[in-house]
């Protein structure tokens, strides 16, 4: 299960506003700010933790284990996000049963609770406080897109901090999910993730590719894409075909600020069937530098996005889709 253990290490995806897109909007430098709170939505549920101490200098990351308290099944359609100073991304994931210990946060690796059988789906990311993702309000042929939540949801948040003031800080998080009146007619959107294991940079290596092409429907509509990676790459790209196309959705060349691109009415389709991500990496140091989690000292190479009409979270780990 190592494989998909890295996965939800490993995901630290962009959120985006209803306002459109900028760098800042998609991905933050992990600093956030303010008392972390936010007024409940009127229709949906808010998730809060407890808070938690980061020391000066310390960067760990916590899983907060719980149920969703919405008594009904819900279609979302806004997710907004705040957290206090220290924290560098937060990661909502959906379970079909508690992973942990409910109301527990605890510092360590997320866990799957039940294996192959209670695999986390990625629900919504934020990595800059306050962050705010409204789904499109018209899928093309007049209905919202939304995304369901079932009553009494099993789920973890996932609070990477990383507290680099010189000042222990208690840390807390808070979420929304806002939700359509009940009864409310929507198209079905969830999140579609790629990730790429096993590689390594070598030491002194210049513009080293990385790529991960997989399978993805050519009738999906996409609404929102981006890319993650640390800080030795220099470019991240979404290509629609394989790793020779030239047709390309997105591009960034920067790791902390990638942006994200979102889509709107017409909506982007992958047409050959087949998306590729490709991250391009410097090394400046002697040292190979391994695939992993750490921002610190290894790397990633990552594509996410929203895609519709969908039924469940997508994975593409290696070209297997999950």
């Amino acid at each position: 299960m190592r494989t998909l253990q890295a996965i939800v290490l490993a995901s630290t995806f962009a959120a985006c506003t209803s306002n459109g897109m900028t760098a800042d909007d998609a991905m933050g430098s992990g600093s956030g700010s303010g008392s972390g709170t936010l007024e409940p939505p009127v229709r949906g549920f808010q998730i809060k933790t407890p808070d938690v101490t980061i020391h000066a200098g310390e960067e760990i990351t916590y899983c907060y284990y719980f149920k969703t308290t919405n008594t009904e099944a819900m279609t979302i359609k806004r997710w907004q996000s705040a957290w206090t100073a220290g924290s560098h991304h937060v990661i909502l994931f959906t379970t079909p049963t508690l992973a942990g210990t409910e109301g527990a946060i605890e510092p360590h690796a997320c866990g799957f609770g039940g294996g192959i059988s209670n695999l986390p789906s990625w629900t919504y990311s934020a990595q800059t406080s306050p962050s705010d993702m409204a789904m499109p309000a018209d899928d093309g042929n007049g209905v919202p897109v939304g995304m369901d939540i079932a009553a009494h949801q099993a789920a973890y948040l996932e609070i990477h901090y990383n507290n680099i003031g010189d000042e222990d800080v208690m840390a807390s998080a808070t979420i929304n999910a806002e939700a359509y009146d009940a009864g409310t007619v929507t198209t079905k959107t969830f999140a579609y993730v790629t990730y790429r294991s096993g590689f390594t940079i070598p030491g002194s290596a210049q513009n080293f590719k990385v790529t991960n092409t997989c399978n993805i429907p050519a009738a999906s509509k996409v609404w929102l894409m981006t890319t993650h990676a640390h800080k030795q790459a220099v470019k991240t790209r979404v290509l629609n075909g394989t790793t020779a196309s030239t047709d390309l959705v997105f591009e960034s060349t920067s790791w902390e600020h990638p942006g994200a691109k979102r889509m709107d009415n017409p909506y982007y389709q992958f047409g050959t069937g087949k998306l590729t991500n490709e991250c391009t990496y410097n090394n400046p140091t002697a040292t190979p530098i391994e695939e992993g989690s750490s921002a610190k000292t290894e790397e990633m190479c990552m594509a996410s996005g929203y895609i519709f009409p969908a039924t469940k979270s997508t994975i593409c780990y290696d070209s297997i889709v999950f």
